[in-house]
């Protein structure tokens, strides 16, 4: 019995191996494939980036002062203008400190009209040498006292009122308010965060290239040549911004993790459509002349090298290296490696040895990639 079962394993190994080998055609079979002739041609590239989108200004209203809050004078959601008030504290505290500082300022002053009085009847002393110098110095000592007194009363004073003010909240610029998280009586301590405000009249985006394209972009011309470049914008829902963009600025290194820089593109937002925080994605658009481009399905890695197999004049297959400059979405832009005119196996490539004989069945460029003719 269990020789029988060791003859059943070994026959299984047999037949799995010879239908690898029927699953794979040797050196002297012909194979009916589809065949690509490459076709260079003045092109229009498009790529596109994920994109992070940020207001203009977005900035977090918090509170200077501690105190009660009296009243929120705007809603969630509503537009403000610069220096508008939107929320109001308990101000009584602040009233009575300013008063106590306003009323030791007015002592202060008193005293320094007391010290001038005192320093001029002295001098009349003296001059008739009725008392001594000295009694005029400690005269002028106790002015000057008395004015350095008046100096920290106004400091005092000038803190109270800022501490006043600061009970009234205003917006530092027009914007967009935010959620607002707390409600009326709410304990206010000194940075607690009362609401966020956004400035989206026009937005920042932000999006990262990697350093190879990036190398292309300074080649280029750089920010010199390229700022002002319209860029369009595509939104989540996949549907296009209507209004175009314009690459301003770039970061000044290169993530070390990613081996991406970011860049910065300005779009306006005149129907406030863009919010702060919001995704989408940045396309570019380039023209290359003479570009040979190849799906990706027809190239194979092999130790981290692209490779395709080209057809001879005999049909015969030989397998190529190609350097890509710049992978699409489905498609290759091929650096070198390809010339005008080389016929390529299309797909099915992991059927294919060196040496194949192809009956070729010639596809259309222009049909399969959906490129109108030159």
């Amino acid at each position: 019995m269990r020789f029988l079962l060791y003859l059943a394993v070994i026959s299984s190994f047999i037949i799995a191996g010879c239908s690898a080998k029927a699953n794979k055609p040797d050196a002297s079979e012909e194979i009916e494939l589809p065949v690509l002739q490459i076709d260079a041609r003045d092109t229009l590239l498009q790529r596109s980036y994920v994109a992070n989108i940020n207001a203009f200004q977005n900035t977090e209203l918090r509170a200077k002062v501690p105190g009660y809050l009296d009243r929120i004078l705007v809603d969630e959601g509503t537009f403000v203008k610069k220096g508008q008030v939107l929320f109001a504290l308990n101000d009584a505290e602040y009233k009575v400190q300013l008063s106590e500082a306003s009323a030791v300022l007015a002592s202060a002053r008193a005293e320094v009209k007391m010290a001038q009085v005192e320093m001029t009847r002295v001098e009349g002393l003296v001059n008739k040498n009725i008392v001594t110098r000295s009694e005029l110095d400690l005269a002028k000592a106790k002015l000057s006292a008395a004015e350095a007194k008046v100096q920290e009363a106004v400091a005092r004073e000038e803190k109270a009122k800022i501490g006043l003010s600061q009970t009234m909240v205003r917006a530092p610029f027009s914007g967009i308010i935010d959620r607002i998280p707390l409600k009326v009586g709410s304990l206010i301590t000194e940075g607690t965060l009362l609401t966020t405000l956004s400035d989206v009249h026009s937005v920042h985006v932000y999006f990262n290239v990697s350093e190879n394209e990036y190398l292309q972009f300074v080649r280029s011309g750089g920010m010199k040549e390229n700022a002002g470049q319209e860029i369009r914008l595509e939104l989540s829902d996949g549907s296009d911004y209507p209004h175009s963009g314009k690459i301003e600025t770039m970061e000044g290194e290169i993530d070390k993790e990613t081996g991406s820089i970011a860049f910065r593109a300005g779009f306006p937002n005149p129907d406030n459509i863009l919010k702060h925080g919001a995704s989408g994605k940045i396309v570019l658009k380039s023209s290359v002349s003479g570009a040979i481009l190849i799906p990706q399905r027809s190239v194979f890695e092999i130790q981290d090298k692209n490779y395709v197999f080209v057809l001879n004049k005999d049909n015969k297959v030989n397998m190529r290296s190609i350097e890509a400059d710049t992978r699409l979405e489905d498609l290759i832009v091929v650096k070198s490696g390809l010339k005008n005119g080389d016929r390529i196996v299309y797909e099915g490539v992991q059927n294919v040895r060196e040496g194949n004989t192809v009956k070729p069945r010639l596809l259309s460029f222009n049909t399969l990639l959906g490129i109108p003719p030159k």
